[in-house]
């Protein structure tokens, strides 16, 4: 039994422990702050300040599963600590788990029913709960959908049609629905079946009169898609007759770094071409590249188009010469993302061979609704281009095998073993991310340290070990596993003895991290790695999350 001399010490030095993690902390070395709550929390573990403040560093480090553990042991041990709640509210909703965070917020609240800040917070997080059932009470089954890309052809843009996009029937019944569903929460079943009945009679007649032709209410028609003729004063970027060749794509960026935009007709063309390559794809995209010839694999570039241009600087623009396969998450959180998917989208239509592209868990609605790209394409673009990335996304494949010996992954392995390339080939991949199953693991999980499997410190997917990936490699005849999804103080990291690096390319990511951005060259016949570090450069004062809705910002 511990004395009370060695308790005391042990009370007064984990206070001093969590002062320095306070410091790390706020230096952004999260990580740091990290190990140094853990080490508090060894010495005296039954504070909950220590476990919320470590919540709050693995939430910025996006390890949102953890933060939520981290938190939900600070409210165990103090049931009326208000920041347990909140921080684990903020981890709830940085999932997207909209109706737990809503609860969380709550709580807090009625611990501080006084604070301004925490009513507005609640207010805010009932208002997206309540979106979150309207957008479920609207919503098309998965099987009566249709493609949004199928209804557009580019060859035709500017021409003109007078053939509605939805009919009248299905906007109708849309309106009803919704309608219903939000006020049943406010008012009960009759008299919101009363109202929107009504409602639906207003709206008919108003159709048929033409009343309702002014306004579409998001319903767009396809005349209003198609009527995007290119202004005889549009002076950026033009694309001649169905080829993108280098010298629009070179324009193009060059308009993009002096923040101008590229005409919609153009962007339409540019997805809707990327789409019609992508969607030849299998799953697991074999690469050959022959002797004396090279590849570059890049990691997570979320939105940072200025970092991207200057990894062309230094390493060439994508060719057949020179290939270029990105790993995913080429979007959110940094603020040019439109930037960053017309320049990658743009070089694949040129040159197919000379860029591959595979799908991160930021290619998915879920992801883009919080964190930024849905709104920046709203701005920059349309809502017709919103449904549109949504539906090229799943196309992306999953993963790409280099050589028959590197698998490149954006995520991480499985939580089985025996899994074969044929299974990850044999994927059905037109789909928004499940929330298990391979497809999942995929794109979500992350090495650890220790041997086994654990449970995913971002609450998706899960954590493995050296065996975990050194089994996957002999039972597929690999020698080397590349992923991304990480960020890393240098760039990259090498683990599990040599057999697994991650490379990710968002250098001093969300303007905070201080950390490095790498890719990595790999030469035949040999294809050794040889990483490639660099560090960030200016870009336009547009802060990181500028696009991302008041509601997230409110909490970052």
């Amino acid at each position: 039994m511990p004395s009370m001399a060695t308790e005391k010490s042990d009370v007064s030095l984990a206070e001093e422990i969590k002062l320095q993690a306070n410091e790390a902390f706020k230096a952004n070395k999260f990580s740091q702050a990290i190990d140094l709550y853990t080490q508090a929390i060894e010495k005296n573990g039954e504070i909950a300040v220590y476990w919320a403040n470590r919540a709050l560093a693995h939430t910025k480090l996006e390890e949102y599963g953890s933060a939520i553990q981290d938190a939900s042991k600070a409210v165990e041990i103090d049931p009326k600590y208000s920041k347990g709640y909140y921080r684990r509210g903020a981890a709830y909703l940085a999932m997207g788990k909209f109706k737990e965070a809503l609860k969380d917020f709550q709580q807090v609240k009625r611990i501080c029913p006084n604070d301004p800040d925490a009513s507005k917070k609640v207010k805010e997080c009932e208002k997206a709960v309540m979106k979150l059932k309207f957008e479920e009470a609207i919503s098309v089954p998965s099987s009566e959908r249709h493609s949004v890309a199928e209804s557009i052809d580019f060859r035709t843009l500017g021409t003109g049609t007078s053939s509605s996009y939805h009919s009248l029937q299905v906007t109708a019944a849309a309106v009803a629905v919704a309608l219903v569903a939000i006020l049943m929460l406010v008012v009960g079943p009759i008299v919101a079946t009363m109202v929107a009945s009504a409602a639906l009679a207003t709206f008919l007649v108003a159709k048929k009169t033409g009343w309702w032709d002014g306004w579409t209410g998001g319903f767009l028609t396809k005349s209003q898609i198609l009527n995007i003729d290119v202004e005889p004063q549009y002076a950026g970027a033009r694309i001649e007759g169905d080829v993108i060749t280098l010298d629009f794509v070179k324009k193009m960026m060059d308009d993009f770094k002096n923040q101008k935009c590229l005409h919609k007709r153009y962007a339409f063309q540019i997805v809707l071409q990327t789409r019609e390559i992508l969607i030849g794809l299998p799953s697991l995209v074999d690469i050959n590249v022959t002797n004396g010839k090279h590849f570059t694999v890049c990691g997570d570039v979320h939105g940072q188009f200025f970092d991207l241009l200057n990894i062309f600087e230094l390493n060439g623009l994508p060719s057949e010469e020179n290939p270029y396969l990105f790993n995913g998450d080429f979007v959110d959180r940094g603020s040019f993302s439109v930037e960053v998917i017309l320049t990658l989208f743009a070089f694949k239509c040129m040159s197919p061979s000379a860029i591959h592209l595979s799908r991160g868990n930021h290619e998915s609605k879920s992801m883009n609704k919080i964190y930024g790209f849905e709104g920046e394409v709203r701005s920059k673009l349309s809502d017709k281009f919103v449904e549109l990335f949504a539906e090229v996304f799943c196309y992306l494949p999953l993963a790409h095998v280099i050589n028959e010996k590197i698998f490149v992954v954006h995520g991480g392995l499985f939580s089985t073993d025996g899994v074969k390339l044929s299974d990850i080939r044999a994927i059905d991949r037109f789909c928004e991310p499940p929330e298990e199953g391979l497809m999942c693991e995929l794109l979500w999980s992350d090495p650890q340290p220790n041997p086994g499997r654990g449970p995913s410190k971002r609450g998706v997917g899960l954590s493995f070990g050296g065996d975990v990936t050194k089994r996957f490699l002999k039972d597929n005849n690999l020698d080397l596993v590349v992923r991304s999804h990480e960020v890393k103080d240098e760039g990259y990291e090498i683990e599990h003895d040599g057999k697994l690096i991650t490379v990710f390319s968002a250098p001093n990511y969300c303007d905070q991290m201080g950390n490095k951005g790498a890719f990595i060259r790999f030469e035949a016949p040999t294809m050794e790695p040889k990483i490639v570090t660099f560090s960030a450069v200016p870009h336009p004062d547009v802060k990181p999350m500028a696009y991302a809705s008041n509601f997230l910002r409110m909490f970052s």
